[in-house]
């Protein structure tokens, strides 16, 4: 091994240096779609867990006060007694009212198109239809 001239370094050419830059971004191409696809997903089954855990406390609310809340009352009636409600015995969620995980209220309609109230996230984009993850998540 032949020793270098005192105060001479060796480094990497340009040619490597661009070599390695491309291997690392095919990576990335290749990597990053598959990863984002699936923080997507687990967006989507945080809103259906977060969904029936809302319906399973409308339905203890239904069967403490006789009816589901109106849509005037909405979702707060989970957390706070409506007005003239004597036989309400919440708050019927643990934590405070979850928003869904794009940051958007869950909407609450009752009575419902398709059941006694309607409970649905409206997807990433916060707009009705779409497909993929800015599709509606519904409770139907």
């Amino acid at each position: 091994m032949r020793a270098l001239p005192a105060g001479r370094c060796r480094g990497f050419t340009l040619l490597e240096l661009l070599v390695v830059m491309v291997i690392i971004g095919l990576l990335a191409g290749y990597v990053a779609p598959r990863y984002f696809a699936q923080v997507g997903k687990s967006e989507v089954k945080a809103a259906r867990a977060q969904i029936d855990a809302l319906q399973k406390a409308l339905d203890q609310y239904r069967l403490d006060v006789g009816r589901y809340p109106s849509a005037e009352q909405g979702l707060q009636a989970l957390m706070q007694a409506p007005a003239g409600e004597a036989r309400w015995a919440g708050p019927y969620l643990s934590k405070a009212l979850p928003k869904d995980p794009w940051g958007h209220d869950y909407l609450y309609r009752a009575p419902g198109e398709h059941g006694e109230y309607d409970l649905l996230s409206l997807g990433r984009d916060g707009r009705p239809g779409g497909t993929a993850e800015d599709a509606d998540v519904v409770s139907w």
